[in-house]
């Protein structure tokens, strides 16, 4: 599982995105939340017609997802984990060191709704299925979901991670953000370097065979903006020309060596021109051609 696989994994809560944390409020706070702290779910409108809604009951597994998006819309990311099976993740992790995570949560907390479309709950024993309508993969459009839950020392919890991951956890503490993410960096590097390789081609192609700088290739709507900035990305993005720009060559090197990741990558033309993507771990620097 990488770091953004949080928020869609199969079963699991969607928009968890990067990391899960950052607030000064207790541990103790969130064993137990009173219903007047979160909002109302609203009836579904006769206009625009939502499937059955329910009542729900006080911590109830639809009422701890119902918290659960509360608090991460409010930004209580700390509350928030701590009502999921990613708690001891970050159990030990101080305010300073939850801090880290912060542009990556406010990034998902601005996309939950105001208030969450409830329509089901099913218990098992201990484990329960609470469907809601949420944002999914586009982050816009929203649609049914199941959320697992499972009883842990009489309170419900929300299945974030799968079974696997619960081990990793177990075996790294708080390290295991910190790995993920780095993880879903890479990956993200890679992809962004794909992205870069396949605008050259296309403003190539425009023209007459000449490769554009970084600036250029945003400018003309061919990669996203936070391709200029680390500050998202994790990674620092920059494209090298030559001189008469019928070659060029880009790297992908990380903002914090150890911390938003470890590995370099750079992806340049073969005598064929085509891309080809290679990585090193140069120590924080950028690999050259």
């Amino acid at each position: 599982m990488k770091f953004r696989d949080l928020r869609f994994a199969p079963g699991a809560v969607p928009l968890l995105s990067l990391a899960l944390f950052f607030s000064s409020c207790s541990v103790a706070e969130t064993k137990t939340v009173a219903e007047t702290d979160v909002p109302e779910v609203k009836a579904a409108s006769p206009a625009e017609p939502k499937g059955a809604t329910i009542k729900i009951e006080p911590n109830s597994p639809a009422d701890i997802v119902r918290i659960f998006y509360a608090r991460l819309r409010e930004q209580r990311f700390r509350e928030a984990i701590y009502l999921t099976n990613l708690r001891p993740a970050i159990e030990q992790l101080s305010d300073t060191e939850l801090k880290e995570y912060e542009v990556d949560l406010s990034a998902v907390a601005r996309h939950v709704p105001a208030e969450i479309q409830i329509n089901g709950e099913i218990i098992s024993g201990e484990e329960a299925t609470v469907t809601a309508k949420l944002p999914h993969e586009d982050m816009e459009k929203p649609e049914l979901q199941e959320l697992r839950l499972r009883k842990e020392n009489g309170n419900w919890v929300i299945l974030t991670v799968d079974e696997f991951a619960e081990k990793r956890i177990k075996q790294t503490g708080k390290n295991y953000l910190r790995l993920l993410r780095i993880e879903t960096h890479h990956d993200e590097a890679k992809s962004m370097l794909d992205r870069i390789a396949k605008a050259q081609m296309a403003y190539a192609t425009q023209n007459g065979g000449k490769f554009g700088d970084m600036r250029t290739l945003v400018d003309n709507s061919l990669l996203p903006a936070d391709v200029l900035s680390a500050e998202t990305t994790g990674y620092a993005y920059a494209v090298t020309l030559a001189e008469n720009a019928s070659k060029y060559f880009a790297t992908a090197t990380p903002a914090e060596y150890g911390k938003s990741g470890i590995m370099s990558f750079i992806v340049k033309l073969s005598d064929k021109n085509s891309p080809l993507l290679s990585s090193k771990d140069m120590g924080g620097k950028p690999m050259q051609n």
